[in-house]
């Protein structure tokens, strides 16, 4: 199953036998809330989920967005009524990161059925509520594990032996600028592989032969050896494993990713433009 869907198809399957849970993550970094945005419009059916919150656990020596808890993530999904076998659609304001954010966690906690709404809330033109939904509970019981994840031991490794992808602006690769962690620069033997160029201008993923392209040109795909990607945070990081699978190349996603590895003094950091 394609891991993306499209308005028009979102549409036609909302009004079918088998709608799906809709999901409003509407987030950005350093920005303000996406609640008030989510009350002031929202798509018909949709329930709020707050990433910070509900979909990474608190701050700490994990980095900023850790893993939340998994039983607390099903108790979150189970009530914006997630069910073990319920079709799920995510969307968010358009940039894609916490949408697949939502994606990658269900994903990996076993649900079988997500997809993100390509081009997120500017692609919907069927207008909009102000109507707070109250969906019935849902069952969905998370079982961890169904993606593949690396730490800062495994992502330090493959970094030497596989490819590891480092999601963030090219500026934060280079350690030309750090406006959030306490060191700028990449893990050794990264590669820069921004999201931004992932999608088009309007916020859709590239057609799959594109993305393959792409990918292919930083070294996945070769002799099917591992693929790995880290952020700042583990959230635009899973919207690179999302456009990977778009690509048909299966790659773990290093949760911590730089948040965790640079508030580590004992590791190492590299800058500029090259892998080491």
């Amino acid at each position: 199953m394609k891991p993306i869907i499209t308005a028009t198809e979102y549409a036609s399957e909302s009004a079918g036998p088998r709608p799906p849970v809709l999901l409003d993550v509407r987030w950005q970094l350093g920005g303000p809330h996406g609640r008030p945005d989510y009350e002031a419009g929202h798509l018909p059916g949709a329930v709020f989920v707050d990433l910070d919150a509900e979909l990474a656990g608190p701050a700490g020596s994990g980095g900023r967005h850790p893993l939340p808890d998994p039983e607390a993530f099903g108790a979150v999904m189970r009530r914006a009524g997630v069910g073990q076998d319920t079709p799920v659609v995510v969307y968010d304001g358009g940039q894609g990161w916490a949408a697949a954010r939502a994606w990658w966690l269900l994903r990996w906690t076993g649900h079988p059925d997500v997809r993100v709404l390509d081009g997120g809330l500017a692609a919907w033109t069927g207008g909009l509520t102000t109507e707070i939904p109250h969906p019935a509970e849902g069952d969905f019981r998370p079982k961890p594990g169904a993606l593949p994840t690396l730490d800062a031991d495994g992502a330090a490794a493959l970094a030497r032996t596989g490819l590891l992808l480092d999601a963030r602006a090219a500026e934060r690769y280079r350690g030309d600028v750090e406006p959030i962690d306490r060191v700028g620069g990449h893990i050794p033997g990264a590669v820069s592989a921004p999201t931004t160029q992932n999608v088009t201008e309007d916020g859709r993923y590239l057609p799959a032969e594109r993305l393959t392209e792409r990918f292919t040109a930083l070294g996945a795909g070769k002799s099917d050896g591992p693929v790995g990607v880290y952020c700042g945070s583990g959230v635009s990081g899973a919207h690179e494993v999302l456009a990977l699978e778009i690509a048909g190349i299966p790659a773990a996603l290093y949760p911590g990713s730089w948040s965790e590895w640079s508030a580590d003094p004992a590791r190492p950091v590299a800058t500029g433009p090259d892998p080491r």
